[in-house]
């Protein structure tokens, strides 16, 4: 919300108001109640810590021009992400400090002021006017027959909030954003009104005021977002394909930035979160018209830049023109005309000036004279497209389009999941110049399409000839270098294989066998096995000679150690017993599987060795072990309050998106269970044990097998009687640990709990009677959050649902539960029968039970 100076010289009753209050109090704590005020050189912290508010003076300022704003409290250098009184500073007299001075006029002051029906957060200067307010226009009262008052508290996500008596929110500054953008904010649009709060520069380095440069939703689409100079477009993101959300992990700072899109009833927005013990990230609009993406890097104590828009030379709005599109594939981006186009101007074209744009090499005919549509794919549509609705597929989108004599263009996608409003598809089409087009390939942040252009007949054979002597050309030359890359590895290869058999020669019997050499081994020839080796000597010294002592955990697969490396490391070793089930497939599979991988919450693999019939994994040694060692034991499951389970609910659940959708494999891990996730020292989870993982294919959606395998109660029932696994497999154990999280008991429990067969079944049972709260852990009550832990409930029902179709994608669970539920779906009954038959339902079958509750199980794949 913005406020002129005039408007603030009307509100003169408040000011009056506060006059006529008695002498105000310092404020304490995060809140900012009746009687209270803030003056120059106090402040409110909110509850965590985090943010800050009070009066300040931009470092580029006059000392004595202030305003209220709110900044990071643990960062050295000042960074304030919201101001009140942008553009009505107040002046601050350096003798208004000084309490012997008897000529200082009073500071300015910040306090609840009210009158006979609102409450508003007030800042009047040193005369007492009114510089800037809330401006609540909604009655409110004031104070309640218990006491109660109207209250302003800081919160720790950074949000300044203005609570009536009995908790509803008046105003909220997240609702008024300055130039900054922060997790749990959102930038969007109210679909009756077409309007919402947008993102403003600041003008200067030290002036806060509104600049002319400005982020958020186009209000003619509601479908993409907008970087404004003045009422000018400046850069434009991509139009909205229907993702919920998208992720991209930044090594620089071990941020991982989740995206996520809300389309509802009443209003679509975008939100934004980070992983758990991110350091502070934000968005900001620049003075120059820049969007960035900035994290706190602490090593560096310094805001490094993550991403930043406009990114390329061409890529502001319209910069190459008509019918011109920004080619940002090239190492060098340029502008290019659309397929079928050429320069309008060849002679500017050639001399870099774009504006001019492009026009058609050859006029369409008549219309409906044999006109055809030519695809072009990883594109960043057009600007000034027409939304269709009611188009069930892309061929009745490409209809549409042929049917107008003037559609030069379409571009379809299937919201189908994404939206509030069910199974919808978005069907855009442009009638009129195509402006700011871009070929993007595969960028973060902006959905590449496919944009189908009207073009003469001739056009589609000759472009395609055209387009095939371009992109053949570099493939062959592409060839010509890699095979001379290859000659060279070979050779050199060569010459090492043949120094490291004459060091083996120097050395009898050693055996120990490099990742290499057992990448050879594998009958994939193309497995890679990225990983250093270590030598087995170190592994034995490191573990006291895999001594009793060191023993850390147990299963079908052998033991696991602690050990000590040279240098004080401490690591877990994993190492497979010689009559173990888990065999060399299990082993090399687990070993390559998490070595491409990289994430927060995976577990690290730090090394391999093979020696002999030795088989041994190192991982990064995590102090707490595994969740199901702290949350079933009754002494110490207090350890685990609410929010350290929601924690390690949250973690997983970000784990589990990266391997089904983030990564570069699609990896579906088949044994997710409390005991293969793994707490560090500060309790958050990382999940382990990839020895059973499969890897799908970039179209692949399912898969079957005859050997399921998994442990009972966590497998899903389509894995367990047909032997078919998906994503949707991992979703369905994700919502057994939810439910064992949430309530603190095994899903392998055999006593009848409170006269259900199982945990699924009194879950379902309680959330059907409306007493899900019940089934929370009374070990954690006192800590808990009612609505989180219901939302908890309902998302691990939705995951154990019988119908895999039905359950939700991890990608929506992690936007669930960090934005809340968004009209989400009442779950449907699970089958919890399966898990108290699952022997008999097993009969006749070979069953094999290992150590580890592993199911080794042949069924007949369909």
């Amino acid at each position: 919300m913005e406020w002129s100076r005039s408007t603030c010289i009307t509100v003169t009753a408040a000011a009056v108001l506060l006059l006529l209050l008695p002498r105000f109090c310092s404020p304490a704590g995060d809140k900012l109640t009746q009687g209270e005020s803030l003056t120059p050189g106090e402040t409110i912290v909110s509850d965590g810590g985090a943010f800050v508010l009070g009066f300040f003076a931009p470092s580029n300022a006059t000392p004595g021009r202030q305003y209220v704003g709110i900044w990071y409290n643990n960062i050295p250098v000042q960074t304030v992400v919201w101001v009140a009184n942008r553009d009505a500073p107040v002046t601050v007299d350096e003798r208004s400090g000084n309490n012997s001075s008897s000529s200082a006029p009073p500071p300015p002051s910040l306090a609840l002021a009210n009158d006979t029906t609102t409450t508003n957060i007030v800042l009047s200067d040193a005369a007492g006017r009114v510089v800037w307010t809330t401006n609540v226009v909604t009655a409110a009262t004031t104070t309640t027959s218990s006491g109660g008052s109207t209250t302003a508290v800081l919160l720790n996500s950074g949000n300044l909030v203005l609570r009536s008596p009995n908790g509803t929110t008046l105003w909220q500054s997240f609702d008024h954003p300055t130039d900054t953008f922060i997790p749990d904010m959102k930038v969007g649009l109210r679909y009756r009104t077409h309007d919402g709060a947008r993102i403003v520069s600041w003008r200067g380095p030290g002036d806060p005021s509104p600049g002319t440069f400005s982020y958020g939703m186009d209000p003619s689409t509601s479908l993409q977002m907008l970087v404004w100079n003045g009422t000018r477009a400046y850069w434009r993101s991509s139009a909205w394909t229907g993702y919920m959300t998208v992720s991209r992990y930044h090594a620089t700072t071990g941020t991982v930035i989740y995206v996520a899109v809300v389309d509802g009833e009443e209003e679509i927005y975008m939100t934004f979160y980070v992983n758990d013990g991110a350091p502070p990230t934000r968005y900001v609009v620049t003075g120059d018209g820049r969007f960035q993406l900035l994290s706190w890097n602490r090593n560096a104590s310094a805001w490094t830049t993550l991403e930043s828009w406009p990114s390329r030379s061409c890529s502001p709005y319209g910069s190459c023109g008509a019918y011109g599109y920004c080619d940002n594939t090239l190492p060098v981006a340029t502008c290019k005309c659309l397929d079928g186009f050429e320069p309008a101007s060849q002679a500017e074209w050639s001399g870099g000036v774009f504006s001019a744009g492009c026009r058609r090499s050859q006029a369409l005919a008549p219309c409906g004279e044999g006109d055809a549509f030519l695809a072009m794919p990883n594109m960043k549509v057009p600007d000034k497209f027409v939304l269709l609705g009611n188009m069930s597929s892309g061929d009745e989108c490409a209809a549409e389009c042929r049917r107008n004599c003037s559609c030069v263009a379409y571009a379809y996608a299937n919201l189908r999941s994404s939206s509030a409003k069910g199974d919808i598809a978005r069907c855009l089409v442009w009638t009129g110049e195509l402006v700011d087009t871009q070929m993007i390939g595969v960028l973060w942040g902006i959905t590449a399409e496919t944009l189908h252009l009207r073009v003469p007949a001739g056009i589609t054979g000759t472009k395609t000839r055209s387009k095939i002597v371009r992109i053949l050309l570099p493939v062959l030359a592409s060839i010509f270098m890699l095979s001379c890359i290859l000659l060279v590895w070979f050779c050199k290869t060569r010459d090492k294989k043949r120094s490291n058999e004459s060091e083996k020669k120097l050395v009898p019997g050693s055996s120990v066998r490099t990742s290499s050499e057992l990448a050879e081994r594998t009958p994939n020839p193309n497995e890679d096995l990225e990983f250093p080796s270590m030598q087995f000597s170190d592994i034995v010294a490191a573990t006291n000679n895999f001594s009793r002592a060191c023993m850390i955990g147990r299963g079908g697969f052998g033991k696991v150690y602690k050990g000590t490396l040279l240098g004080g490391r401490e690591v877990a070793v994993k190492r497979l017993s010689k009559d173990s089930e888990q065999g060399i497939e299990e082993f090399k599979n687990e070993a390559t599987l998490i070595s491409k991988l990289q994430h927060r919450n995976l577990v690290r693999l730090l090394g391999c060795c093979t020696q002999g019939a030795e088989r041994v994994l190192v991982y990064e040694y995590l102090a707490n072990k595994g969740l199901d060692a702290i949350l079933f034991d009754s002494e110490r499951k207090s350890l685990l309050d609410w929010p350290t389970r929601l924690g390690i609910i949250k973690g997983v659940a970000r784990g589990l998106l990266y391997l089904h959708q983030d990564s570069r494999l699609t990896v579906i891990h088949r044994d997710l269970k409390a005991s293969n996730v793994l707490l560090d020292a500060e309790m958050r989870p990382k999940i382990a044990d990839f020895g059973m993982a499969k890897i799908f294919g970039d179209n692949q959606q399912k898969a079957n097998t005859r050997r399921v395998v998994g442990t009972y109660g966590y497998i899903a029932p389509e894995y367990q009687t047909e032997g078919v696994f998906s994503v949707k497999s991992d979703v369905y154990s994700f919502g057994v640990l939810v439910l064992e999280i949430v309530s603190g008991i095994r899903i392998s429990s055999t006593d009848n709990i409170n006269g259900s067969p199982g945990l699924v079944a009194y879950a379902w049972k309680l959330w059907n009677e409306g007493n899900a709260w019940d089934l929370v852990d009374s070990s954690v009550a006192e800590s808990c959050a009612l609505d989180e832990a219901l939302l908890c409930v309902h998302v691990g029902l939705l995951c154990v649902q019988d119908d895999a179709n039905g359950r939700p994608l991890m990608s929506s669970v992690v936007s669930i539960l960090e934005n809340g539920s968004v009209s989400l779906p009442a779950p449907e009954q699970p089958a919890y029968f399966a898990e108290r038959n699952c022997n008999k339902s097993l009969e006749g079958d070979d069953v094999q039970t290992s150590r580890n509750s592993m199911t080794m199980t042949v069924l007949q794949g369909r």
